[in-house]
Protein backbone atom coordinates (compact mmCIF):
# COMPACT_ATOMS: atom_id res chain seq x y z
CA UNK A 1 0.00 0.00 0.00
CA UNK A 2 2.68 2.39 -1.22
CA UNK A 3 1.61 6.19 -1.16
CA UNK A 4 3.79 9.23 -2.28
CA UNK A 5 4.57 11.20 0.87
CA UNK A 6 4.01 14.47 -1.86
CA UNK A 7 0.36 13.49 -2.69
CA UNK A 8 -1.49 16.76 -2.01
CA UNK A 9 -4.91 15.25 -2.37
CA UNK A 10 -4.06 12.67 0.96
CA UNK A 11 -6.74 13.37 3.87
CA UNK A 12 -5.33 12.74 7.45
CA UNK A 13 -6.49 12.86 10.78
CA UNK A 14 -4.38 13.24 13.44
CA UNK A 15 -6.25 11.15 16.17
CA UNK A 16 -7.47 7.68 16.04
CA UNK A 17 -9.65 6.93 18.65
CA UNK A 18 -9.90 2.72 19.61
CA UNK A 19 -13.16 1.26 18.77
CA UNK A 20 -16.01 0.65 20.93
CA UNK A 21 -19.01 -1.34 20.30
CA UNK A 22 -22.36 0.85 19.80
CA UNK A 23 -25.58 -0.05 21.88
CA UNK A 24 -28.92 1.94 21.82
CA UNK A 25 -28.64 5.41 22.44
CA UNK A 26 -25.31 6.09 21.81
CA UNK A 27 -24.38 6.75 18.68
CA UNK A 28 -23.25 10.31 17.77
CA UNK A 29 -22.99 12.73 15.91
CA UNK A 30 -20.33 12.29 12.79
CA UNK A 31 -19.05 13.25 9.60
CA UNK A 32 -18.68 11.35 7.20
CA UNK A 33 -16.13 11.51 4.45
CA UNK A 34 -18.54 11.70 0.83
CA UNK A 35 -15.40 12.22 -1.37
CA UNK A 36 -12.18 12.44 -0.94
CA UNK A 37 -9.37 10.00 -0.08
CA UNK A 38 -10.68 8.39 2.57
CA UNK A 39 -14.25 8.10 0.55
CA UNK A 40 -17.41 6.68 3.70
CA UNK A 41 -14.61 7.54 6.74
CA UNK A 42 -16.15 8.37 9.77
CA UNK A 43 -15.22 11.64 12.66
CA UNK A 44 -17.16 11.53 15.58
CA UNK A 45 -17.94 14.63 16.61
CA UNK A 46 -18.21 15.12 20.80
CA UNK A 47 -17.96 18.05 23.31
CA UNK A 48 -14.25 19.30 22.01
CA UNK A 49 -14.38 21.86 19.06
CA UNK A 50 -13.24 20.15 15.73
CA UNK A 51 -10.59 21.94 13.35
CA UNK A 52 -10.65 20.90 10.06
CA UNK A 53 -7.28 22.46 8.08
CA UNK A 54 -4.27 21.72 6.61
CA UNK A 55 -2.28 21.89 9.29
CA UNK A 56 -0.79 18.64 11.52
CA UNK A 57 -2.33 20.04 14.78
CA UNK A 58 -5.91 20.33 13.08
CA UNK A 59 -8.19 17.07 14.03
CA UNK A 60 -9.46 16.53 10.74
CA UNK A 61 -6.38 17.02 8.25
CA UNK A 62 -6.73 17.79 4.43
CA UNK A 63 -3.12 17.70 3.13
CA UNK A 64 -4.38 19.99 0.30
CA UNK A 65 -3.20 23.59 -1.09
CA UNK A 66 -6.37 24.84 -1.74
CA UNK A 67 -7.31 24.15 1.99
CA UNK A 68 -6.08 26.82 4.49
CA UNK A 69 -3.93 25.18 7.79
CA UNK A 70 -7.07 25.85 10.13
CA UNK A 71 -9.37 26.34 7.41
CA UNK A 72 -13.32 25.80 9.81
CA UNK A 73 -14.32 24.51 12.90
CA UNK A 74 -17.36 22.65 14.58
CA UNK A 75 -18.23 23.21 18.33
CA UNK A 76 -20.80 21.62 19.65
CA UNK A 77 -23.62 24.13 21.62
CA UNK A 78 -26.26 23.77 23.50
CA UNK A 79 -29.09 23.48 21.12
CA UNK A 80 -26.48 21.54 18.40
CA UNK A 81 -23.71 21.40 16.49
CA UNK A 82 -22.30 25.08 14.20
CA UNK A 83 -19.59 25.21 11.81
CA UNK A 84 -17.49 28.17 11.75
CA UNK A 85 -14.95 29.76 8.52
CA UNK A 86 -12.03 30.85 9.92
CA UNK A 87 -10.84 33.26 7.51
CA UNK A 88 -10.08 30.52 5.07
CA UNK A 89 -8.36 32.27 2.12
CA UNK A 90 -11.05 29.12 -0.26
CA UNK A 91 -13.97 29.27 1.88
CA UNK A 92 -16.31 27.03 3.95
CA UNK A 93 -19.16 25.76 1.91
CA UNK A 94 -22.64 24.16 3.35
CA UNK A 95 -24.46 22.73 1.10
CA UNK A 96 -22.67 24.57 -1.95
CA UNK A 97 -23.29 28.04 -0.72
CA UNK A 98 -20.19 29.50 1.37
CA UNK A 99 -21.03 30.86 4.61
CA UNK A 100 -18.99 32.23 7.77
CA UNK A 101 -21.31 30.46 10.50
CA UNK A 102 -24.00 28.41 10.53
CA UNK A 103 -26.03 25.60 12.26
CA UNK A 104 -26.07 22.01 11.05
CA UNK A 105 -28.58 20.26 10.22
CA UNK A 106 -28.62 16.78 9.52
CA UNK A 107 -27.55 15.80 5.86
CA UNK A 108 -25.66 18.81 5.79
CA UNK A 109 -23.10 18.88 3.11
CA UNK A 110 -19.60 20.45 4.29
CA UNK A 111 -16.93 21.37 1.16
CA UNK A 112 -13.22 21.84 2.58
CA UNK A 113 -11.38 21.60 -0.51
CA UNK A 114 -12.31 19.05 -2.97
CA UNK A 115 -13.07 17.08 0.54
CA UNK A 116 -16.88 16.83 0.86
CA UNK A 117 -18.10 15.86 4.08
CA UNK A 118 -21.57 14.75 5.39
CA UNK A 119 -22.84 15.97 8.84
CA UNK A 120 -25.46 13.10 10.46
CA UNK A 121 -26.92 14.26 13.81
CA UNK A 122 -26.76 11.73 16.63
CA UNK A 123 -31.05 11.35 15.82
CA UNK A 124 -30.17 10.15 12.94
CA UNK A 125 -31.79 6.75 12.38
CA UNK A 126 -28.39 6.91 9.11
CA UNK A 127 -25.65 7.46 11.65
CA UNK A 128 -26.74 4.53 13.68
CA UNK A 129 -26.91 2.31 9.99
CA UNK A 130 -23.44 3.94 9.14
CA UNK A 131 -21.86 3.38 12.48
CA UNK A 132 -22.82 -0.62 12.33
CA UNK A 133 -21.37 -0.39 8.90
CA UNK A 134 -18.39 1.18 9.68
CA UNK A 135 -17.81 -1.31 12.86
CA UNK A 136 -18.05 -4.38 10.92
CA UNK A 137 -15.82 -3.00 7.93
CA UNK A 138 -12.66 -1.63 10.45
CA UNK A 139 -12.88 -3.86 13.60
CA UNK A 140 -11.63 -7.03 14.56
CA UNK A 141 -15.08 -9.43 15.69
CA UNK A 142 -13.11 -10.68 18.50
CA UNK A 143 -10.84 -8.25 19.80
CA UNK A 144 -13.04 -4.63 18.89
CA UNK A 145 -9.56 -3.79 17.76
CA UNK A 146 -8.83 -2.13 13.92
CA UNK A 147 -8.73 -5.16 11.82
CA UNK A 148 -5.55 -5.70 9.59
CA UNK A 149 -7.25 -3.98 6.57
CA UNK A 150 -8.23 -0.84 8.24
CA UNK A 151 -4.56 -1.05 10.35
CA UNK A 152 -2.45 -1.26 6.63
CA UNK A 153 -4.91 2.08 5.62
CA UNK A 154 -4.14 4.14 8.42
CA UNK A 155 -0.64 2.98 8.84
CA UNK A 156 -0.52 4.13 5.07
CA UNK A 157 -1.98 7.68 6.24
CA UNK A 158 0.29 7.94 8.95
CA UNK A 159 3.68 7.64 6.87
CA UNK A 160 2.25 10.18 4.60
CA UNK A 161 1.79 12.54 7.35
CA UNK A 162 5.63 11.35 8.74
CA UNK A 163 6.87 11.96 5.27
CA UNK A 164 5.09 15.26 4.53
CA UNK A 165 6.14 17.06 8.17
CA UNK A 166 9.21 14.99 8.55
CA UNK A 167 7.71 13.98 11.54
CA UNK A 168 8.90 10.35 13.69
CA UNK A 169 7.08 7.76 13.73
CA UNK A 170 7.35 4.27 14.85
CA UNK A 171 5.60 1.14 14.72
CA UNK A 172 5.15 -2.09 17.09
CA UNK A 173 4.62 -5.69 16.39
CA UNK A 174 3.91 -7.29 19.22
CA UNK A 175 3.58 -11.49 19.35
CA UNK A 176 1.60 -13.47 22.48
CA UNK A 177 4.99 -16.22 23.26
CA UNK A 178 3.46 -19.84 22.92
CA UNK A 179 0.08 -18.91 22.42
CA UNK A 180 -0.05 -22.13 20.71
CA UNK A 181 -0.03 -24.02 23.93
CA UNK A 182 -2.70 -22.25 25.15
CA UNK A 183 -5.21 -23.15 22.68
CA UNK A 184 -3.80 -26.96 22.96
CA UNK A 185 -4.13 -27.25 26.53
CA UNK A 186 -7.21 -24.83 27.48
CA UNK A 187 -8.94 -24.89 24.59
CA UNK A 188 -9.97 -22.22 21.46
CA UNK A 189 -12.43 -20.43 23.68
CA UNK A 190 -10.15 -19.90 26.40
CA UNK A 191 -7.29 -18.80 23.91
CA UNK A 192 -10.29 -16.40 22.45
CA UNK A 193 -10.89 -14.95 26.22
CA UNK A 194 -6.70 -14.71 26.41
CA UNK A 195 -6.76 -12.37 22.97
CA UNK A 196 -10.05 -10.45 24.24
CA UNK A 197 -8.20 -9.51 27.43
CA UNK A 198 -4.95 -8.61 26.24
CA UNK A 199 -6.89 -6.74 23.44
CA UNK A 200 -8.13 -4.48 26.50
CA UNK A 201 -5.30 -4.32 28.45
CA UNK A 202 -3.40 -3.15 24.93
CA UNK A 203 -5.93 -0.46 24.66
CA UNK A 204 -5.77 0.43 29.06
CA UNK A 205 -1.78 0.55 28.22
CA UNK A 206 -1.81 2.84 24.89
CA UNK A 207 -2.54 6.72 24.51
CA UNK A 208 -5.68 7.25 22.55
CA UNK A 209 -3.86 9.06 19.65
CA UNK A 210 -1.90 5.05 19.01
CA UNK A 211 -2.97 2.67 16.29
CA UNK A 212 -3.76 -0.55 18.07
CA UNK A 213 -4.38 -3.78 15.83
CA UNK A 214 -5.39 -7.28 15.90
CA UNK A 215 -3.05 -8.33 12.44
CA UNK A 216 -2.83 -11.83 12.85
CA UNK A 217 -4.14 -15.32 15.28
CA UNK A 218 -2.17 -13.88 17.98
CA UNK A 219 -0.65 -11.19 16.88
CA UNK A 220 -1.12 -7.38 17.21
CA UNK A 221 0.40 -3.58 16.04
CA UNK A 222 0.44 -0.82 17.72
CA UNK A 223 1.67 2.55 15.34
CA UNK A 224 2.98 5.50 17.64
CA UNK A 225 2.74 8.95 15.89
CA UNK A 226 5.12 11.45 16.77
CA UNK A 227 7.31 8.74 18.81
CA UNK A 228 10.74 8.39 17.98
CA UNK A 229 12.23 5.29 18.93
CA UNK A 230 14.03 5.50 21.70
CA UNK A 231 10.80 7.35 23.46
CA UNK A 232 8.68 3.75 21.60
CA UNK A 233 11.34 1.51 22.84
CA UNK A 234 10.65 2.55 26.56
CA UNK A 235 6.99 2.40 25.90
CA UNK A 236 7.21 -1.07 24.27
CA UNK A 237 8.97 -2.07 27.61
CA UNK A 238 7.16 -0.46 29.75
CA UNK A 239 4.04 -2.47 28.10
CA UNK A 240 5.81 -5.98 27.94
CA UNK A 241 6.54 -5.53 31.56
CA UNK A 242 2.43 -5.30 31.92
CA UNK A 243 1.43 -7.99 29.93
CA UNK A 244 3.38 -10.72 31.75
CA UNK A 245 1.95 -9.41 35.26
CA UNK A 246 -1.21 -10.17 33.97
CA UNK A 247 -3.11 -13.15 35.14
CA UNK A 248 -5.45 -15.09 32.78
CA UNK A 249 -8.33 -17.45 34.76
CA UNK A 250 -8.33 -20.36 32.40
CA UNK A 251 -10.31 -23.00 33.33
CA UNK A 252 -9.79 -23.50 37.16
CA UNK A 253 -6.13 -22.23 36.61
CA UNK A 254 -4.04 -19.42 36.49
CA UNK A 255 -1.54 -18.09 33.63
CA UNK A 256 0.52 -15.33 32.77
CA UNK A 257 1.33 -15.04 29.47
CA UNK A 258 4.35 -12.81 28.16
CA UNK A 259 5.46 -10.90 24.99
CA UNK A 260 8.12 -10.26 22.67
CA UNK A 261 7.90 -6.72 20.56
CA UNK A 262 9.89 -5.77 17.80
CA UNK A 263 10.29 -1.95 17.12
CA UNK A 264 10.87 0.20 13.70
CA UNK A 265 10.91 3.53 13.10
CA UNK A 266 9.87 5.14 9.54
CA UNK A 267 13.04 6.19 7.80
CA UNK A 268 12.66 8.23 4.11
CA UNK A 269 14.81 5.31 2.46
CA UNK A 270 11.55 2.92 2.97
CA UNK A 271 9.71 2.51 -0.17
CA UNK A 272 6.51 1.04 1.22
CA UNK A 273 4.02 0.23 3.94
CA UNK A 274 5.51 -3.15 3.40
CA UNK A 275 9.10 -2.52 4.40
CA UNK A 276 8.12 -0.62 7.12
CA UNK A 277 6.49 -3.63 8.71
CA UNK A 278 9.10 -6.33 7.77
CA UNK A 279 12.14 -3.95 9.57
CA UNK A 280 9.68 -4.62 13.28
CA UNK A 281 8.63 -7.81 12.16
CA UNK A 282 12.38 -8.85 11.51
CA UNK A 283 13.04 -7.49 15.08
CA UNK A 284 9.83 -9.16 16.17
CA UNK A 285 11.86 -12.58 14.72
CA UNK A 286 15.19 -11.10 16.74
CA UNK A 287 13.22 -11.48 20.26
CA UNK A 288 11.55 -14.42 19.73
CA UNK A 289 15.17 -16.41 18.74
CA UNK A 290 16.95 -14.18 21.79
CA UNK A 291 14.42 -16.36 24.54
CA UNK A 292 10.79 -13.99 24.18
CA UNK A 293 9.41 -11.51 26.66
CA UNK A 294 11.73 -9.04 25.34
CA UNK A 295 11.81 -5.61 23.24
CA UNK A 296 14.08 -5.75 19.57
CA UNK A 297 14.75 -3.21 17.88
CA UNK A 298 16.38 -1.08 14.53
CA UNK A 299 18.65 0.99 17.38
CA UNK A 300 19.74 -2.46 18.75
CA UNK A 301 21.19 -3.99 15.54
Amino acid sequence: MTRSSNDASTTQRRTMHPHRRVGAGEVPACLVVLQGQRLGQRIDLGDQPLIIGRAPEAEFQIIERSVSREHCRITREPAGYRIKDLDSTNKTFLNDQPIIEAELKDGDHISVGSCVLKFMDRSSVEARYHEELYQLATADPLTDLYNRRQFLELIDREIARAANYNRPLTLLIIDLDHFKLINDQFGHPNGDLVLKNFALALRDHSREDFIIARIGGEEFAIVLPEHGLSEAIRFADSLRRAMAELEFQLNDEKKKITVSIGAATWLPSMASTSDFMRAADEQLYRAKQAGRNRVCSTASE
